[in-house]
């Protein structure tokens, strides 16, 4: 019987947190593109059937983003100090504008100095 050999993607070593931080980096960029891809799908048809499941894979890709966030987070400490400051530097100009800003949209993590995002926060934006 063949069947796919499932050690043909191996590397020969184990990546340090920084190489694995850069993939994830990477895997987030194909996030971004499944989802606009998906949404230009989306616009443009009118099959309700196509519109829903298109709709919902599309939603399953911000989980991911919201997933290998996390993810880098933890793997990159000073990405996470730059989402805290980039958060702040945002309520800021808000401020300035006169703009009343929304509820947050990325809740604290328990524990944690980086925002958490959720599995499902993305999913209302």
């Amino acid at each position: 019987m063949n069947s796919t050999d499932p050690f043909v993607g191996m590397v020969k070593k184990k990546l340090t947190d920084a190489e694995l931080a850069r993939a994830i980096r990477i895997d987030m960029a194909a996030e971004l593109d499944a989802i606009n891809l998906y949404q230009a799908h989306l616009e443009s048809t009118d099959n309700p059937i196509a519109q829903h499941i298109l709709q919902h894979i599309m939603n399953e890709e911000k989980d991911h983003i919201a997933e290998f966030a996390e993810l880098l987070y933890h793997l990159d400490p000073v990405e996470a100090q730059s989402v805290v400051h980039a958060k702040e530097e945002f309520a800021e100009a808000m401020q300035e504008t006169g703009v009343p800003a929304r509820p947050a949209s990325m809740p604290e993590a328990s524990g944690s100095a980086a925002p958490a995002l959720t599995v499902g926060s993305l999913n209302e934006a």
